[in-house]
């Protein structure tokens, strides 16, 4: 199979003592009523790494309403055990929380079946695992009346996207919501600051930058695989690895700056261009660049720039910043949380040109995205953030790709591109089939940027 785009602590667990509860002064919509005696959610954890547990731990937590775990469905079975023990020792003083008896542990590619099985129309399954699975088990959920949220990104190539945009029409049909992992939408802080921005504090903005640079994190280099693991469970257990199963360490780290700027903008770009490489990598047999810096451009002309590196011993940097004919805004300082989201009357980010600052200390925007969600349910409205989850997936993708290829790609080529990253995804319970095989120094395919240029992306080619 050729080789798919030739060419911080994301979660932590928090404590929150005597969650309050308002339903009993509310009347229940009946996708909601379904749920269940005294309207207590259920919810089933699918994919059980860090990033899961971090979100179940969110949802029990956050949301103000009656909510329990009752199953976890993982592809190894080490990870579901390390979930719920974590878990547990979570909600010791709350054991109720974590309804979990071994019968409601699956294991497997086809586990997500029997955790949503366990569920009740009207409840709520928690999607963690790489992305290449999402809108399999998203489908599954909708069949089963099963309200979704999704951790991003969503996807990494167009096929998908568009496979992603008919189910969320679907769910909409049935009245279930969909939330999609990009905290900072709810951050109040961004929500205040994209407001002044909207209400000219700053001007027109005339240009957009940000920065991720930091030394490695997830599994994003890898070395070879030993010989006596299955080789599509390690390459799962490597997603960050490899651009099939996440899009590479681009899609999955890059998506929230990515995001959050073009949110300030109001806009998606419609081009990127890119460079990027590999550097002092060893033995490291994963696809990833190590560097990226893409120049995103907009309809109206303007720029948004992006850098990120992923090396030990250089300088770190996580912000973003957008400048204004008027003026300019930190809408992050450094990493998700807080925001510590600020406007400036020129373009000198220092104390004498502060025009507003966002008082501090800010509500986390890990369990404002979870209360939203539960009111949506709750209240019955419209909720489902699958769309602009699909934009930002593939305006990030966008990037990643011109850098990998070399070329200018737009937003049309990406959304339109025939090329499908992981087409055998549904089937790998019985096939077991990994998208990628290395050669015979166990080394996967690597973009060359000018020499395979992915004509599926680029007219140039």
């Amino acid at each position: 199979m050729p080789l798919p785009e030739l060419p911080a602590d994301r979660r932590h667990f928090i404590k929150v003592a005597g969650a309050v509860s308002a339903l009993g002064a509310l009347r229940a919509p009946h996708v909601f009523a379904q749920a269940g005696a005294n309207h207590q959610f259920q919810v089933a954890l699918v994919g059980a790494g860090g990033r899961g547990t971090g979100a179940a731990v969110d949802a029990l937590t956050a949301s103000g309403y009656p909510i329990k775990l009752v199953a976890v469905a993982d592809v190894f079975k080490q990870k579901a055990d390390e979930s719920l023990n974590a878990l547990r020792q979570q909600f010791a003083n709350k054991p109720e929380l974590i309804d979990v008896p071994e019968e409601r542990c699956f294991i497997g590619f086809d586990a997500y079946k029997n955790a949503i099985d366990a569920l009740r129309p009207g409840d709520i399954a928690i999607f963690a695992t790489p992305l290449a699975f999402r809108w399999v088990h998203y489908q599954y959920a909708i069949d089963k009346g099963v309200h979704v949220f999704m951790e991003k990104p969503l996807v990494s190539d167009g096929p998908t996207g568009k496979r992603m945009l008919e189910l969320a029409k679907k769910a909409d049909e049935k009245n279930l919501k969909t939330a999609v992992g990009l905290m900072v939408r709810h951050c109040r802080a961004r929500q205040e600051l994209h407001q002044r921005i909207q209400d000219g504090e700053i001007g027109d903005l005339v240009a957009m930058r940000a920065y991720r640079m930091h030394g490695p994190v997830g599994t994003c280099f890898s070395n070879a695989k030993p010989a006596e693991r299955d080789e599509l469970e390690w390459q799962v257990q490597n997603f960050h690895s490899f651009l099939w199963a996440s899009g590479g360490l681009f899609s999955d780290f890059y998506i929230h700056q990515i995001d959050e700027v073009c949110w300030m903008k109001n806009k998606w770009p419609v081009k990127a261009q890119a460079l990027g490489g590999r550097h002092y990598r060893g033995d490291a047999v994963d696809q990833n660049f190590d560097t990226y810096a893409v120049e995103y451009t907009f309809d109206d002309g303007t720029s948004f720039f992006f850098d990120g590196r992923t090396m030990l011993g250089c300088r770190n940097d996580m912000s973003s910043v957008v400048l204004g004919s008027k003026g300019s805004a930190i809408v992050s300082a450094s990493g998700h949380h807080p925001g510590k989201c600020k406007t400036f009357k020129g373009h000198k980010l220092d104390r004498d040109s502060t025009v507003w600052a966002y008082p501090q200390p800010e509500a986390n925007p890990y369990q404002l995205e979870w209360q939203d969600f539960i009111d949506a349910i709750v209240h019955d409205t419209p909720y489902n953030e699958v769309p602009r989850g699909i934009e930002a997936s593939l305006v990030t993708s966008m990037g990643r790709m011109a850098a990998h290829t070399g070329q200018e790609v737009t937003y049309d080529q990406m959304l339109n591109c025939k090329h499908e990253m992981a087409p055998g995804v549904a089937d790998f319970a019985q096939t077991k089939e990994a998208p990628l095989t290395p050669d015979d120094q166990g080394r996967y395919p690597v973009p060359n940027p000018g020499k395979i240029r992915g004509r599926e992306y680029s007219d140039k080619a």
